[in-house]
């Protein structure tokens, strides 16, 4: 689409934008086609951008005590605009004429409205916020509720609408009258050739954040039911210290089980192709579990892997289509392991060139173009209604 002149970007996101996969692939899809201006927490990224740094919400327990009052008499619209980040953004970000804005979750989209003032905003919404952490009760009554709220009021004036999966387009069309296109959290084709298999030995790997929610653990307990052939790595992002060193006393009796060094985001698919199968066991604990499909998956994928996962719907429709890989009945350590181990070598060579097929079309080729075609429309809407 050709413009009469650069159109103005800005991408909002309240996380660390570097190491923030999603929002770093909309970044480089956009950055040589418009003049790109990103706000989130950390560093500048490593990209043709201006970037903003935002203050990070403070977390002392006085503010806790006043952000909970505040939630529990459902002061929600007080809570938002008062928040340091929302503060910091509206301070920081200049009032210029950005042709178009994307706005990343649902805490940023309230902000990007008012900055837009009429033009407009795209929302990307990483996750089902209502219910993203409902399996925790005091979460449901404070935020809960204010995540439906901020749903309810903004996402009918959100120009566009992005998600990662079905299951979670098809619920905010349920509950919330919008109608969200799918872009899945799958990296760029990497061009990489399956490992080849060592007879008698089957490398399995794990790798993302340490946190205590995913149950980790339930994959050390897998290794229990796996014979001598069977050796698991994990690489791990230390974002609970805590959590890590349980995990670690946890596997230290299996010398099979290791904890390997985390890598930089554009290393991972190649280091996870020196591997034979990627696992993740994620009992669906909440809406947002139940219906992952997160980046780990498609780097499994990508790194030409075969990939072991429980009964969870958006990965098992991936994996049954290309058939790159087993899914166990249950989320119960046993089951899956069961699955794992009736693998043979000659299905385990069969599995990771199904990967390779897959990793061919589900990509970022493919969900790249349904994020371009979204801001590409948008802008030209908004240059023929100025007219």
């Amino acid at each position: 689409m050709e413009f009469s002149r650069v159109q103005k970007v800005l991408i909002i996101s309240f996380s660390v934008i570097h190491s923030d996969p999603r929002v770093m692939r909309q970044i480089r899809l956009l950055e040589n086609r418009f003049h790109i201006t990103v706000a989130g927490f950390g560093r500048k990224p490593d990209a043709a951008v201006e970037f903003i740094d935002l203050t990070r919400p403070l977390t002392s327990r006085m503010t806790k005590v006043w952000w909970g009052v505040k939630l529990l008499l459902g002061f929600f619209e007080s809570y938002y605009w008062n928040r340091d980040e929302v503060r910091s953004a509206q301070d920081k970000i200049k009032p210029q004429a950005f042709d178009l804005i994307i706005a990343n979750d649902i805490a940023a989209l309230p902000l990007a409205l008012r900055l837009a003032a009429g033009r407009p905003v795209l929302m990307d919404a990483h996750e089902y916020s209502p219910r993203e952490f409902d399996d925790k009760w005091m979460w449901r009554i404070l935020f809960g509720r204010y995540h439906h709220d901020l749903c309810r009021r903004y996402l009918p004036k959100a120009s566009g609408m992005l998600t990662v999966c079905r299951g979670i387009a098809d619920e905010y069309a349920r509950h919330y009258g919008v109608a969200p296109e799918v872009v899945h959290n799958a990296p760029l084709d990497q061009k990489l050739v399956p490992s080849p298999v060592q007879t008698g030995r089957i490398r399995l790997i794990h790798h993302g954040a340490a946190i205590r929610s995913r149950h980790l653990e339930t994959m050390i307990d897998v290794m229990k039911h796996l014979d001598g052939r069977f050796t698991l790595d994990f690489m791990l992002v230390e974002s609970d210290a805590a959590y890590m060193s349980d995990l670690r006393r946890k596997a230290a009796p299996d010398q099979r089980i290791r904890f390997i060094p985390a890598v930089p985001m554009s290393d991972i698919c190649g280091t996870l192709n020196g591997y034979d199968m990627g696992i993740y066991l994620l009992p669906p604990v909440n809406f947002n579990h139940e219906h992952a499909l997160p980046n780990k998956f498609f780097e499994f994928i990508q790194a030409r892997l075969a990939v072991a996962i429980g009964p969870s719907p958006e990965m098992v429709r991936i994996v049954k289509a290309f058939d790159c890989g087993v899914v166990a009945d249950s989320f119960k350590p046993e089951d899956l392991a069961g699955v794992i181990s009736a693998v043979s070598e000659s299905t385990l060579i069969r599995y990771k060139s199904a990967a390779d097929v897959a990793a061919a079309e589900v990509n970022y080729e493919t969900g790249g173009r349904v994020l371009l075609q979204s801001v590409e429309r948008l802008l030209t809407q908004a240059q023929h209604s100025t007219r």
